[in-house]
């Protein structure tokens, strides 16, 4: 396998934010999103696929970004592959 020089730091500091609600839409016009959990990259990654699938989409990651792989704000589609990377490594 090649390296691809692509690799992510799950230690950079990240924070895992939810976006108010209601009957599990966000709430834009509620204001922004407001602090969940403030740690590692990995810490919210584990907090965020601790939360139920059918609510994840409330959830987004804001760390400093690590290109290719990671971007500044992370969706749920992000979370969630990064979390099958980490898993795999």
């Amino acid at each position: 396998m090649e390296d691809s020089g692509a690799h992510v730091n799950f230690g950079a500091p990240a924070v895992l934010r939810k976006w108010p609600s209601l009957h599990n839409e966000r709430r834009i016009e509620a204001g922004g999103p407001y602090l969940v959990a403030d740690g590692t990259l990995d810490e919210c990654i584990r907090s965020f696929m601790a939360k139920p699938v059918a609510t994840r989409h409330l959830y987004e990651i804001l760390t400093a970004p690590q290109p290719p792989l990671v971007g500044a704000v992370l969706s749920q589609e992000d979370i969630v592959e990064l979390a099958r990377l980490r898993d795999f490594l």
